[in-house]
């Protein structure tokens, strides 16, 4: 892993919650360009939607609220969007243009279903405050994953062990995209819910070829 990545090397920060869910999902779809939507994709699509305006920000009750902010981590290899950054004063925190005053960073994830049993949500949250804490120059302690399906807001502390787990995941992420590496299937209960079930080929298992050299290869033969 370099000290630091190019710019044209940065992968999608939200692909760590792909790549915890299912690394075969995150191939297809970083790697081999495989991808369509399904309900829940679309209303995921619908709710980032609510808080995807770059040029929104306001202060309310002392939290200033920025939507949409970019945030990218050369070392990680990571870049992306923060649904939403708070920032609240605090002695820690830093100082922003224009603002008096210093001011401590809280990314904020919005996310259409309910807490899930693993730490994919966790993970992306944590990475995003990564980048920021980079970008900044300060540290983020916790975050927030916001449900729309219970509309509750659930605050995550960004822990060694979280941190940990990012840089393992953007490590292993960087391996399999410079090896042009797509795992074989291995059918989970997830596998119902993925948007991309019925284009992950399990009879793939058998053979050497790529989903994507499949596909042409059937759309030839039909």
């Amino acid at each position: 892993m370099p000290a630091e990545y190019r710019p044209d090397e940065l992968l999608p920060l939200s692909g760590i919650q792909h790549f915890l869910f299912c690394r075969r999902q995150w191939a297809l779809m970083q790697i081999e360009n495989v991808w369509q939507e399904n309900a829940l994709t679309v209303e995921g699509k619908l709710m980032h939607s609510r808080v995807d305006d770059p040029f929104f920000c306001e202060t309310r009750r002392g939290v200033i609220t920025a939507r949409s902010v970019p945030v990218s981590s050369y070392t990680l290899g990571l870049s992306g969007i923060c649904d939403v950054v708070e920032f609240t004063e605090s002695p820690d925190g830093v100082q922003l243009p224009g603002r008096n005053g210093l001011y401590l960073a809280a990314p904020v994830e919005y996310k259409h279903g309910h807490e899930k049993s693993d730490h994919s949500d966790e993970a992306q949250l944590c990475a995003q405050a990564m980048c920021l804490e980079q970008m900044l120059m300060i540290q983020i302690p916790k975050g927030y994953l916001y449900y729309g399906e219970t509309r509750r807001r659930v605050t995550v502390d960004l822990d060694d062990e979280l941190r940990t787990l990012v840089k393992d995941m953007a490590k292993e992420m960087h391996a399999y995209f410079a090896r042009g590496y797509t795992p074989r299937v291995k059918p989970f209960k997830g596998c119902r819910s993925c948007s991309i079930a019925d284009l992950c080929l399990p009879e793939l298992q058998a053979q050497t070829q790529s989903a994507s050299a499949y596909i042409r290869q059937q759309i030839k033969e039909g």
